[in-house]
């Protein structure tokens, strides 16, 4: 995994690789409500992640989240063959675009994934947890703008909890996590702080 820029003081850190090699204590699974698996990273967390995460996922389903799970909420798994301790398991909001309303009600579900995500790194006691970029796949939101979100909700988070130490930003390619950079440089309006 390569690293490509680091925030607040190195917590957070921007980097470039494959999610499902990622060497700390948990990774977020970018999931559907149904914890089924899917596309995208989802497809690839469970494919390398064993049957194991699929059994536990349907277990989930059919005691605690018979609904499946709800937007803006984790839930954390085992790891499955992954080395690492656990995987948070968030569902963020399809792109409605359209409307400042709907931009802004999916800024908050996005914004609500990765703070309910940071949560429960933090009650697990994971020092270091890899994010993908969320909603940003099939899920359509405009990466420049989830960026900024992700950015705030991550930052306000580190600001105020000692848990997670490190917050790793994983993208699959160098343009993505430049389109990150450019996107926390440029601070383009509206922020999740501002919702």
């Amino acid at each position: 995994m390569e690293t490509v820029q680091t925030y607040h003081a190195g917590r957070l850190v921007v980097a470039v690789g494959d999610i499902t090699h990622f060497d700390g204590d948990a990774l977020v699974n970018a999931a559907n409500s149904t914890l089924l698996g899917g596309g995208g990273v989802d497809g690839a967390i469970h494919r390398a992640a064993g049957p194991g995460l699929l059994a536990e996922c349907r277990l989930l389903r059919a005691t605690v989240l018979p609904q499946g799970l709800p937007t803006g909420k984790a839930v954390a798994t085992g790891p499955g063959r992954l080395a690492v301790k656990g995987i948070i398991h968030t569902v963020g909001p399809i792109w409605s675009g359209g409307s400042a309303e709907a931009m802004r009600v999916d800024a908050l579900l996005l914004a609500s994934a990765y703070r309910e995500s940071l949560s429960v790194a933090s009650e697990h006691g994971w020092h270091d947890v890899a994010f993908p970029a969320i909603s940003t796949g099939v899920y359509g939101y405009p990466k420049s703008a989830a960026a900024v979100v992700a950015s705030d909700t991550i930052g306000a988070w580190l600001g105020s909890n000692a848990l997670p130490l490190r917050v790793w930003l994983v993208f699959f390619t160098r343009a993505d996590a430049d389109i990150f950079i450019t996107a926390v440089g440029a601070k383009p309006a509206p922020t999740a702080q501002s919702l």
